[in-house]
């Protein structure tokens, strides 16, 4: 039996430019997934997938003959997008599922599935490492992206993340603030629909976009080496303005928090997901309040 796990993520600052060259500030989190991979003396893949809660959310079986992985009765999208990870990852190493034996797979995640923190990302780093591929390109054969997640998913500490002229820079970083008593994560519990902002993004004058890139550059090192929370929240204001005013959108602290006393900042693309919040006051009440039951303190969330 073999057992892989993968690392969650969180994109502290790059959003939406992380894709054209932005150093991005990214989190691995102690929640992520794993996968087990257990011999079996059948020519099938028996596949389930569990949540938090050790619930089974899929369950199917993939056939292969002469080293070819036959299309699943089932189609759901689920299916689906599993067959077409495995066909990429065979894509990449012919000699991955090259014989006549198979296997009972378990994938289980550590969070709930709508927390966004990576079930993809986490998924297709468990495969890439079982079928002895490299990640990032199994990432470009399926989901596509920026990849930040992935190299989340490999590492153990906080990262920069940057991409330049097709190649990805990852350093680690030392990025554990000394006001993180004071940072929380607030789960929006709301389906994250990015499309406009991304779209309104790509519409962008290109010199406005390499503006933009160099000032978040610039805002994501002092992140990076902030220690103070005065400093740190208006780096994460000025941040909100700058990514607010290339997609169209309005920040989320003006759309559902305008009376919070502290700062907050969208994760990833906006619209869904989690929020960072800052606070002196230690604000827990107040997101109860208006609804939000999942409030995460940084030292519980972060590795």
């Amino acid at each position: 039996m073999q057992k892989f796990y993968s690392n969650g993520k969180l994109l502290l600052s790059g959003e939406y430019v992380v894709l054209d060259g932005a150093n991005s500030l990214a989190i691995p989190t102690k929640y992520g997934q794993s996968l087990t991979v257990e011999p079996i003396d059948e020519p099938i893949i028996s596949w389930k997938s569990l949540d938090e809660k050790g619930f089974e959310w899929f369950n199917g079986t993939f056939k292969f003959s002469d080293s070819e992985i036959l299309k699943p009765m089932q189609d759901d999208d689920t299916t689906i997008r599993l067959l077409q990870i495995l066909k990429a990852a065979k894509q990449l190493n012919p000699n991955f599922l090259n014989s006549n034996s198979g296997y009972n797979i378990t994938t289980t995640l550590d969070f709930p599935r709508n927390w966004g923190l990576g079930t993809s990302s986490t998924l297709i780093n468990n495969v890439a490492q079982w079928a002895k591929v490299n990640a990032f390109k199994l990432l470009d054969l399926t989901f596509g992206g920026s990849g930040y997640d992935i190299a989340c998913a490999q590492n153990n500490n906080p990262i920069s993340y940057q991409i330049l002229n097709n190649t990805v820079f990852i350093n680690l970083q030392e990025f554990n603030p000394e006001f993180k008593e004071h940072l929380y994560f607030v789960h929006l519990n709301k389906k994250q629909n990015s499309r406009e902002g991304i779209a309104h993004y790509r519409a962008q004058d290109k010199e406005n976009v390499k503006t933009v890139i160099s000032e978040i550059n610039t805002i994501t090192s002092k992140m990076i080496n902030c220690d103070s929370l005065d400093e740190f929240e208006s780096l994460i204001n000025q941040h909100e303005f700058l990514i607010a005013k290339i997609t169209k959108q309005t920040p989320v602290k003006g759309l559902l928090f305008n009376d919070f006393n502290g700062s907050i900042k969208s994760l990833g693309a906006w619209g869904g997901d989690f929020v960072l919040a800052t606070s002196k006051a230690h604000s827990i009440n107040y997101f109860i309040n208006k609804g939000y039951k999942t409030i995460i303190p940084y030292t519980e969330m972060i590795l």
